[in-house]
């Protein structure tokens, strides 16, 4: 199992084995995954899987990481943290219900304008998740790490995907409860510095 950088919280309770795709290649229609679990890669250009008129022909390039997982998989914060926004991204193939939460840790890398070591707030996104995920959230609502945000959800509720979590970091506050998590490659490198790899909390995946 990939450990989390510094004990954080898992995420997602990864097993030992999951499949690690490569996208760079396109959509893997015809391949059928040897694992229940599995990674979609940071910075890494998806041509031709965004089609919906959401990405404009022209998104294409993913800022987050996807951990695929069965629907109804718990996630969890990966720190002491709060509720910053959520809601239903109701566009075909965006986040569906969505949870951004705001925590200020201690990370071994600068990111953004701080110094390494320094305390640094980040944004984090959880998208695709179960409708009932966002019952009962308040805004400024604290919990602790290891506090069960979410469920993943199934593909008719999750924005039109095959289960998984896509998890996005930012040092920027988001507006309102979305991010875009596939840019251009003109928005590319502004984008790893306005989106961080999300590694940074849940360990080397891949």
């Amino acid at each position: 199992m990939a450990t989390s950088p510094l004990d954080f919280h898992p995420v997602v309770e990864l097993p030992n084995e999951y499949w690690v795709f490569d996208f760079s290649r396109g959509p893997q229609s015809d391949f059928e995954n040897p694992y229940p679990y599995s990674i979609g890669k940071y910075n890494e250009r998806r041509p031709d899987m965004y089609t919906s008129p959401l990405f404009d022909g022209e998104r294409d390039h993913h800022v987050g990481l996807d951990i695929g997982a069965p629907a109804g998989t718990e996630v969890y914060a990966f720190a002491d943290g709060n509720i910053h926004s959520f809601g239903i991204n109701t566009e075909d193939g965006s986040y569906g219900p969505t949870i951004i939460t705001e925590h200020t840790v201690s990370l071994p890398v600068a990111v953004g304008s701080s110094e390494r070591g320094e305390l640094q707030t980040l944004w984090v996104l959880h998208g695709h998740l179960r409708l009932d995920s966002l019952d009962g959230l308040e805004q400024g609502q604290t919990f602790s790490a290891g506090h069960r945000l979410a469920f993943i959800g199934t593909e008719e509720e999750n924005g039109g995907w095959p289960p998984h979590l896509h998890l996005q970091l930012s040092i920027n506050p988001p507006v309102g409860y979305d991010l875009p998590g596939v840019v251009t490659q003109e928005e590319r490198l502004q984008a790893l510095i306005d989106f961080p790899d999300p590694r940074l909390i849940v360990g080397q995946v891949y």
